[in-house]
């Protein structure tokens, strides 16, 4: 019988969570690249002009495997971008309040079967000068707030930091203005202060060539892990050093000018001493990274992910400037100086050639000598791409690397695409099927919600607990997907619920684990049954926050006896109490029928669906409240304003610096059912009266 064999896209590479070694990648239906027996399936881009084209047809089109033309079998054009969540720039968010500087509502989380972008930004601060750094920065805030798409999935990452488990992507413009904000030049970067560093500087960090072999490993981490999520997904790399062959200087020969005591030039070779500084190493031992970067590539390929680069140098003079110190005689010192212009030059092609690399391999482009850094053009080629297939031969299957090439036949047009695979066979393609821990694991970590229990979660901050403050979050299940089985004339199930708090790049920052069985008495299970499970029934799930600061929540729970999971996530706020300055819990909502004075701290379990023509009830805590405070509260929907009520002067006794604030907001009629945010508002005085405020944010889902 015939050996079945299929293409898999290389090697060994690292794993995503040791428990996750062998996890299947897992691949939408009809949106990603397919290498079987029966299809090779690759993804192309076309533009014309520097714009995507989008109308073209399989007779537009040749492909070839190892310069041998192909009859393409399958075609398809897969759109990343829904028309109708296409926000233009005209149509900008609304601005800011000026005394809340509160972000645009959130956006509804994205599902995995809508059209979008999965973009990881990747800043390498290991290889970033603070010049460039300073630079990204301005460049991502702008792409935040006028490039992304409600649909986009968006992670900002640091080479330099930990990494984490998988970094949570997100269309939380919150999120990713905080991840924007950490952004720090690195002290073990290879780059100084500037791109071209000035002809005095001498020496290197302890940390220096260390940090592009670590910058290579976390490219390729981050590269695996994305093979995780569904379709085809983009990075965009940012650095301004990523060579392919790196020069190290052992005993060696420089070239330089240098100026002594008594200001008489000494030119030519020399041997280096405190003054001297370097222009040309001659006689150093080289590196090559060639190897790491074709692992790389692979690994992209492999993970279905496109690398566009950025050479963040932008546009430099390679000449003198004010910082160099070249001593003010010109004439005699202009070999010298010719020397040290072609050297920068020289310096700045040879840092982006391992980024060119990269990109062009892998069906992306490098953005350089641009200070804009092009993200607009990047996030633009990402708005669909053509798939298309042959049927391949026996000899696709002979472990060798196969390179493929397409074109289109139109003129003035341009196609990109992977640059080949390699063939391996099905049963070392075969990583196995999850464990019911991993599928747990990887339900915790991913940006979709697995969705075999119906879960949701509401999540807040909350300080007054006696360890201190605490992100607690109240579990919403659909008792209908649950498996109960009779036990003594009660309903039971068995539930694994597992929390993670996700801190800076990904980095888990806390973790809990509970095992309960939920159990029903006869008229509290057909209640559940019929109506969901009832106030009485609370899943309340605390986890501690030690620190102040940005987090993503993530809570997943599974069904012991059906192994079906369920998954939902959200963004807290932990602020610092020890400032003094004016801080909210979190929002907890309750219909007409919730008790008068509801605890933040002990509160029932919100299910989050309220009546139209009800009135919404929601509690918040103050903490270090002043005097006269102000509550405003707003209702949105697709980032517009649907409501405002009044302003409403807040009285309330202080206790310990903190005030219950509860209030009523009318869902009126002509409120349309569907999904939408509460942004509860509190303004209060402080020091020499200026107006201090706070914001927090909560979504429901308003039916009939």
């Amino acid at each position: 019988m015939k050996k079945r064999v299929t293409l898999t896209l290389l090697l060994s590479f690292c794993t995503l969570l040791p428990t996750l070694a062998q996890t299947p990648q897992t691949n939408d239906k009809d949106d990603v690249v397919k290498i079987t027996t029966n299809l090779v399936q690759v993804d192309a881009v076309v533009t014309k002009d520097g714009k995507p084209v989008a109308n073209l047809t399989a007779d537009d089109f040749e492909i070839y495997e190892d310069g041998r033309k192909q009859a393409i079998t399958s075609f398809a054009y897969i759109s990343n971008v829904s028309r109708s969540n296409v926000q233009s720039k005209a149509e900008a968010a609304p601005k800011p309040d000026k005394v809340t500087t509160d972000a645009p509502p959130p956006l509804e989380p994205v599902q995995r079967d809508v059209a979008r972008r999965t973009i990881a930004i990747v800043v390498d601060d290991l290889g970033t000068s603070a010049e460039s750094m300073n630079q990204i920065k301005n460049r991502l805030r702008k792409f935040i707030a006028e490039e992304l798409q409600p649909n986009d999935l968006v992670a900002v990452i640091r080479t330099g930091s930990d990494v984490g488990a998988l970094q949570q992507f997100t269309n939380d413009k919150r999120v990713l203005n905080r991840a924007v904000d950490l952004l720090r030049w690195n002290v073990c970067s290879r780059m100084g202060v500037t791109v071209t560093a000035a002809v005095e500087s001498v020496g290197e960090n302890s940390c220096y060539y260390d940090s592009r072999l670590r910058t290579m490993k976390t490219l390729r981490f981050i590269l695996d892990s994305m093979g995780r999520l569904p379709g085809r997904k983009s990075m965009i790399f940012m650095t301004d050093n990523m060579p392919v062959v790196l020069e190290e200087s052992n005993s060696r020969t420089d070239i330089g000018i240098v100026t002594d005591s008594s200001e008489k030039i000494r030119t030519g070779p020399t041997k280096p001493d405190a003054h001297a500084f370097d222009i040309v190493q001659v006689g150093q031992s080289v590196r090559d990274y060639g190897s790491w970067l074709r692992r790389i590539t692979e690994t992209a390929i492999r993970s279905s992910v496109v690398i566009y680069a950025v050479d963040t140098q932008g546009l430099q003079l390679n000449g003198i400037t004010a910082a160099d110190a070249v001593y003010e005689r010109i004439p005699q010192t202009a070999p010298r100086i010719t020397a040290l212009v072609l050297d920068r030059s020289r310096t700045l092609l040879m840092n982006r050639e391992g980024s060119e690399r990269l990109a062009k391999q892998t069906g992306g482009f490098l953005v350089r000598n641009s200070n804009d850094f092009g993200l607009d053009r990047i996030v633009e080629d990402q708005s669909g791409y053509y798939l298309l297939g042959y049927r391949p031969t026996e000899e696709t299957f002979n472990r060798q690397f196969h390179q493929i090439k397409a074109k289109v036949k139109r003129s003035g047009m341009t196609i990109r695409t992977r640059f080949g695979f390699y063939g391996v066979s099905e049963q070392e393609a075969n990583r196995g099927r999850l464990s019911a821990q991993d599928a747990t694991t990887l339900a915790l970590i991913s940006p979709f919600a697995a969705q075999d229990l119906e879960v949701e979660v509401n999540s807040f901050f909350a300080n007054g607990h006696t360890n201190g403050s605490i992100i607690r979050s109240f579990i919403y299940l659909n008792p209908a997907n649950l498996s109960f089985v009779p036990n003594n004339g009660r309903y039971e199930t068995a539930l694994e619920m597992r929390g993670v708090v996700f801190g800076d790049n990904g980095t888990v920052v806390e973790k809990v684990k509970h095992d309960i069985v939920l159990s029903l008495g006869e008229n509290e299970y057909q209640h559940a049954m019929r109506d969901g499970l009832p106030d009485a029934v609370r899943l309340r799930f605390d986890m501690p926050a030690k620190k102040p600061g940005s987090y993503q929540v993530r809570i997943a729970v599974r069904d012991r006896r059906s192994v079906k999971i369920g998954s939902a996530g959200q963004f807290i706020e932990v602020p610092d109490l020890n400032n003094d300055r004016l801080a909210l819990s979190g929002i907890v909502l309750r219909g007409n029928d919730a008790a008068a004075t509801p605890s933040i701290i002990m509160a029932t379990p919100p299910g989050r669906r309220f009546p139209v023509n009800s009135d919404l009830q929601f509690s918040v805590l103050v903490y270090n409240a002043t005097p006269n405070l102000v509550l405003q509260t707003k209702l949105f929907r697709d980032g517009k304003v649907m409501k405002t009520d009044t302003a409403t002067d807040v009285t309330s006794k202080d206790n310990a610096g903190q005030r219950l604030i509860t209030n009523v907001m009318r869902l009126t009629p002509d409120l349309e059912p569907g999904h939408y945010y509460l942004q509860v508002t509190m303004t209060g005085e402080g020091a020499k009266n200026k107006k201090s405020a706070v914001s927090q944010w909560v979504d429901f889902e308003i039916v009939k």
